[in-house]
This record gives structure tokens, C-alpha cells and sequence, in this order.
């Protein structure tokens, strides 16, 4: 997010573009005060889809779009404890590899999903989920793994350190109207693409 600048030339939390209907600075906080949780996933391997069960690893998230891929879908091959169930309002996080980083907010057409180990989950009980989601996919966001990597010497973000990322939050009727804005984007960008890719298998 831009911040602007007032008169004095003092940083605010407000961007620059805004619809015209609210005003005040956005809340400066981190992914730990509006999110809960910051589970590990199951430590099992996958198996052939059992035609219910679904399980999400890293490589399942789709590296541009951010959805769960629905190709090759396989099951985990260990017990199937609801504590590893992927719930409305949560958003997985890639701790590991070069994919650290990498995110995915549930949605409720990919079925039942058991998130695997390299993935930690948070969720986002009170604000919009959505619009949380979307502040992980700014530059300051990727720039941020980056230096938390390079503090690690290897790329990786553990649960408390994801706990640490700032956020920037309006109040939540300013939240809900720019999430739905950037989901129809995302929307019509999805279509396109999946156009795009049946044009040319």
C-alpha cells in the first residue's frame, strides 16, 4: 500500500487512492493481532484421490493465481483429524523452500481440504478475510519473505515470524468494498487466463 503525505509531510496510513465515502487512517497491526491459529498441517504423505478428501501442499497453489490447483488431486495418506481441516476465513502460508511465501485463502468450491506441513494456517476471525489476503500479494509483502529469509540463511518463514507482518486495515465496510472489488478483478483475470489457456493447450 502507498501512503500519502499530508502538509507537513508527516507519512499517514491513507492511500492515495480511496473511494469517496470514507476517510480516516488505516490501523497499522500485524498478521498475529487479527489472525488465529498459525497451525502446522498434517506430516503425512499423499495418495490417490479417495473422491472426498482433498489434500493441499505447496505445490498445489497455483504460483500466479494463488488457487488451489484441481489437477492430479490426491488425498493424505494418514489419519483425517478436523484439526487440519482448511475452514472458511483461512489463509495458508508456504513456510518452506522457494515457494516461501506463497499463500491460499480458502474457497468453498474446492471441497474438503486437509492442509500438508509445509503450509501453516491462519485465520481471520473478524476482518475481511479477503482483503487480508490481498496484502499478501504487494510488493512490500515479497520484499519482506526476503529479508526474513536472508535472516535465516535459507528461505523459510516460521509461524511467529508470519505472526509479525504489518498490516494496514480500514474499518471493515471500507475493507469489505475494496475486497469485492479485487475479487471481481481477480475474477475476470482468472477467466481470462483459463480462455487464454484453452485457446492454446
Amino acid at each position: 500500500m502507498i501512503m500519502a503525505n499530508n502538509n507537513e509531510n508527516k507519512i499517514l496510513n491513507v492511500p492515495h487512492l480511496r473511494f469517496p465515502e470514507f476517510s480516516g487512517e488505516w490501523k497499522k497491526c500485524t498478521l498475529g493481532e487479527i489472525g488465529k491459529g498459525f497451525d502446522y498441517g498434517m506430516n503425512a504423505a499423499a495418495k490417490p484421490f479417495d473422491g472426498q478428501h482433498k489434500y493441499i501442499r505447496i505445490t498445489d497453489i497455483d504460483e500466479s493465481s494463488a488457487a488451489y490447483i484441481d489437477k492430479d488431486v490426491v488425498s493424505p495418506d494418514g489419519e483425517l483429524q478436523d484439526s487440519y481441516l482448511v475452514k472458511a476465513n483461512d489463509i495458508l502460508l508456504a513456510r518452506t523452500g522457494a515457494s516461501t511465501g506463497k499463500s491460499y485463502l480458502y474457497d468453498n468450491k474446492d471441497g474438503i481440504l486437509y492442509f500438508a506441513g509445509f503450509l501453516i494456517r491462519v485465520n481471520i476471525p473478524s476482518d475481511n478475510a479477503y482483503f487480508v489476503f490481498s496484502q499478501l500479494h504487494l510488493s512490500r509483502y515479497r520484499k519482506w519473505i526476503g529479508i526474513m529469509s536472508a535472516r535465516s540463511g535459507q528461505p523459510g518463514v516460521n509461524s511467529q515470524e508470519y505472526s509479525n507482518y504489518p498490516i494496514y486495515l480500514p474499518k471493515i465496510e471500507e475493507q469489505t468494498k475494496i475486497a469485492k472489488l479485487l475479487k471481481l478483478v481477480d475474477e475476470r483475470i482468472a477467466a481470462q487466463t483459463k480462455s487464454l489457456r484453452n485457446y492454446n493447450p
